[in-house]
């Protein structure tokens, strides 16, 4: 079985903090629509941070190096061997709720409700509103020197009149009648092992215990409404192309849980000129016959504006000139380089002064 501590490179005892940032650093490494990306192992440490950053999957995979409750990397599934005499029994059926012999007919329970209850945990995870996914296009320009784009989401937000809660401003809370403050419903469910003890959360209160006395007038009680909201993205220096930028609890809002997040791609337009290896840009610069053998002062453009650049005398074809510090900001004191590559213009026809000359240099042994 694969060890999630050691596909994330932490500790046991890692923190949330340590274990999300061990996630944020290996999914933007291996995200397949990076180059280099590889998804495979993309989908491993996706699995990783889904079982330990959950307090109840990470307790019980801590415990039986596994996770039973509908969570990935869980046990054994259908005709498997993950729980001894069980072996070849197909629990399949089970799962989708259809009992025995898939027609419907028989017990309908949640298989992944079972083993919850015998193994202590709590099935029920932290509600959150659903993540939002969009795309921006860049210029080469902006993603060397970053930028602030803003941008307008259709999307459910936090009530702007009462804050989330979704009472009437001023007017108290009460207790939940249907749940009793508890904000979660216990229920027996029958099952192959006879009577078995579920808990979901609470549809009245959404999980809070608390309802409003009064609603709200503006979201009429469900703290939540939709509505247009302008969102400022910040563009790291440096950013490629395919890169994704995630805006924590910039989602979708909702009531009795946290925001979902904002996940923003980023599409860099190519340069006529430039080219990104690294921290440095790449450029090619075609000069004449006579200033390869002579050398020559040209002019070029760069990111910070036109700067001459000196060609030295005999330089040949594939030959690399180096402008230090013109190229992508690796932090606020440093910067790549400039890397300009010869080639050489040879003209596909001489006059008869220009082949003069060359004769005579070829008499030379030039």
């Amino acid at each position: 079985a694969t060890d999630y501590y050691q596909l994330l490179g932490i500790n046991k005892t890692a923190s949330n903090d340590e274990i999300k940032k061990a996630f944020r650093t290996l999914a933007h490494k291996y995200h397949p629509d990076k180059k280099g990306g590889d998804e495979a192992k993309f989908k491993e440490v996706n699995e990783a941070y889904s079982v330990l950053s959950d307090e109840k999957k990470r307790a019980e995979y801590d415990a039986y190096g596994r996770v039973f409750s509908g969570g990935a990397g869980g046990g054994a599934g259908a005709g498997g061997a993950g729980f001894e005499g069980f072996e070849g029994f197909d629990f399949s059926n089970f799962a989708s709720g259809q009992g025995f012999g898939g027609n419907g007919n028989g017990f309908e329970f949640d298989l992944g409700d079972i083993f919850t209850d015998f193994f202590g945990g709590q099935r029920e995870r932290a509600r959150r509103g659903r993540d939002i996914s969009v795309d921006i296009e860049l210029s080469f320009s902006e993603s060397v020197f970053g930028t602030e784009r803003r941008m307008l989401l259709n999307k459910t937000t936090a009530c702007s009149v009462c804050r989330g809660s979704g009472a009437k401003p001023g007017t108290a809370m009460e207790t939940c009648k249907t749940c009793n403050g508890k904000g979660k419903i216990r229920e027996n469910r029958r099952s192959i092992f006879g009577s078995v003890q579920t808990t979901r959360t609470c549809d009245n209160c959404q999980g809070r215990g608390q309802v409003p006395a009064e609603k709200c007038g503006n979201c009429h009680g469900a703290g939540v409404t939709r509505k247009q909201e302008e969102i400022a993205v910040r563009v790291p220096v440096g950013i490629e192309d395919g890169e994704v930028i995630r805006l924590g609890g910039a989602g979708e809002a909702m009531q009795g849980g946290s925001a979902g997040d904002l996940y923003v791609k980023v599409h860099v337009t190519k340069h006529h000129l430039f080219r990104r290896e690294g921290s440095n840009l790449v450029m090619d610069l075609s000069v004449k016959l006579s200033s390869a053998l002579l050398g020559d002062e040209y002019t070029i453009e760069t990111l910070d504006g036109n700067v001459t650049v000196k060609i030295p005398e005999g330089i040949k074809p594939g030959e690399i000139l180096r402008m230090r510090g013109k190229g992508v900001p690796i932090d606020r004191n440093r910067r790549g380089d400039l890397l300009i590559k010869i080639t050489i213009d040879l003209p596909s026809k001489l006059g008869k002064e220009a082949k003069k000359l060359v004769e005579e240099l070829k008499k030379q042994g030039i």
